[in-house]
């Protein structure tokens, strides 16, 4: 199931920098988000992490429109996103990889990654990054006729990344893409997303596994009750006594 090396390509510019300022989200009369902020430029990688509760999935799920928020500035690539559906986000480049996979059981591993193509014609290119899919995750090739309810857990992961590769994103939001996986198919995760990051994709990485996300970003956000509590290198955060103490258990 390793992921190989691959010719995808989104071929970053300066403008392709998602820019956050004064984002909140509510649920009913409740603010679960609060005046968040940060940048992800080309083809970088940032981590989020803090406890259950902490307003990381309200953060990604509010980037994406999917709920309520106000914000004094979301932008990408010079469209203004605070008030965009979520799928002209992903029109305008940027991908999503949901907490739980969230894979469409009965359909094939095929049809799963077409279906998140549905932003772009669906002959020529489309069928072209679908092959560029098979050879960056070997295993959805080999399987792309079966049902997505057969794959393993680290099996529909692949497919999740595999399926908001086919938009040809140039930033992917992921939210806890280590959630329910052995150590082995964590570290093959990690190792995908560093290739797609070589590539130029930029990544937005939420993750409860602080080791992992300081092993797969340079730079990190740490959330606390809603709010960001720190904001570094993932270098000082990982040797922070703080950070240490509470999400390294050392």
């Amino acid at each position: 199931m390793t992921a190989q090396s691959s010719e995808l390509s989104v071929s970053p510019t300066a403008a392709d920098e998602l820019v956050v300022e004064g984002l909140s989200v509510y649920y009913g009369g409740v603010r679960a988000v609060n005046s968040v902020g940060f940048s992800v430029g080309p083809g970088q990688c940032v981590g989020i992490i803090g406890a259950n509760g902490a307003g990381k999935t309200s953060t990604l799920k509010a980037l994406m429109g999917l709920v309520p928020r106000t914000a004094d500035t979301i932008r990408f690539s010079k469209h203004d996103l605070a008030r965009t559906k979520a799928h002209d986000i992903v029109r305008y480049g940027i991908g999503y990889v949901p907490e739980g996979r969230h894979v469409f059981p009965g359909l094939t591993v095929e049809k799963n990654l077409l279906l998140g193509a549905y932003v772009r014609p669906w002959k020529g290119p489309t069928l072209e990054t679908l092959q560029e899919v098979f050879e960056m995750f070997p295993m959805l090739g080999e399987m792309r006729h079966r049902l997505a309810g057969a794959l393993s857990g680290g099996q529909q992961q692949m497919l999740a990344i595999g399926r908001a590769l086919m938009s040809r994103p140039k930033l992917i939001l992921l939210d806890e893409p280590s959630m329910g996986l052995s150590p082995k198919l964590v570290e093959e995760i990690l190792t995908a997303l560093r290739r797609l990051n070589e590539t130029g994709l930029g990544l937005l990485l939420v993750e409860q596994n602080a080791k992992l996300t300081f092993e797969a970003t340079k730079t990190c956000v740490v959330m606390e009750n809603g709010e960001i509590a720190m904001t570094g290198t993932s270098a000082d955060l990982r040797r922070d006594p703080r950070v240490r103490q509470i999400y390294l258990g050392l």
